[in-house]
């Protein structure tokens, strides 16, 4: 099936879940989309049966894909894997959210909206009118204090860097090299952003209240603070690079 919009959605143990944002989000997305949408559910899988779910959502209606992978190897390489096939389905704009509820698919209708004339929009917890509910003091720190160390290295104006829901659309996908993005857990959405600002994309900002999640594992982990602060240098270094080797390659097949 083809459609205009993609929501990716990377699972992994979300058996309590996926089937309720799935169903949230189609509600939403039938209300601003009409039937032009598809909701891409990738599950690395879980061993609590998050794939079995998906599978009856995809049997149940043509508006559900599940994209089985073998192990868990990181929420980039999730990413990366719902943007090719959604690209090859004739994704126009496409949306990345959490399975967890922490991204409220209310917003779904504001992030398209603003999409309209931005080439990527982010859900952002940390400009008038966004937020976050149920956090701790130590995540809010670790949190705030992430993206601010990513805004000082990169030089970039975005408040929320980390943040994972938003929507990109089609050309900025196809403008920053994909298949060199490296980064895994919360780095990776620093680096699509970054990529996407370099390579001269518009990117909007649009509030969220972030939600922490009531069922289910959290991901976050040490290892992913850790890999941020050595990433996110490197990024800096070599991210340029990449956007402009890509952009002569596009010139060179036009030549």
């Amino acid at each position: 099936m083809c459609a205009r919009i993609w929501v990716v959605i990377p699972t992994y143990n979300e058996a309590a879940n996926v089937e309720g944002i799935v169903r949230a989000a189609m509600t939403e997305l039938g209300r601003v989309a009409g039937e032009d949408y598809r909701i891409l559910i990738i599950d690395d899988n879980s061993p609590d049966g998050t794939g079995a779910i998906a599978d009856s959502l995809a049997a149940e209606t043509p508006h559900v894909e599940v994209l089985h992978r073998a192990t868990k190897s990181g929420l980039g390489h999730a990413y990366l894997a719902g943007f090719s096939r959604a690209l090859t389905g004739g994704a126009q704009l496409v949306v990345e959210m959490d399975a967890d509820f922490s991204h409220d698919p209310r917003y779904l209708a504001p992030l398209l909206a603003a999409a309209r004339d931005a080439d990527l929009v982010l859900g952002s917890r940390y400009v008038s009118g966004g937020g976050v509910r149920d956090w701790g003091p130590l995540r809010r720190l670790i949190s705030r204090g992430g993206g601010a160390y990513a805004r000082a290295i990169l030089r970039v104006d975005v408040h929320d860097l980390t943040g994972g829901f938003k929507c990109i659309r089609r050309e900025v996908l196809e403008a920053i090299d994909l298949p060199s993005v490296r980064a895994e857990g919360y780095v990776f959405q620093i680096e699509v952003t970054y990529r996407a600002l370099l390579a001269g994309f518009k990117v909007r900002e649009i509030p969220i209240v972030f939600q922490d999640r009531t069922q289910g594992q959290s991901k976050m982990s040490a290892r992913i603070a850790i890999e941020a602060m050595w990433l996110v240098p490197r990024l800096r270094r070599e991210a340029p690079a990449a956007i402009a080797a890509h952009a002569a390659a596009g010139a060179d097949s036009l030549t």
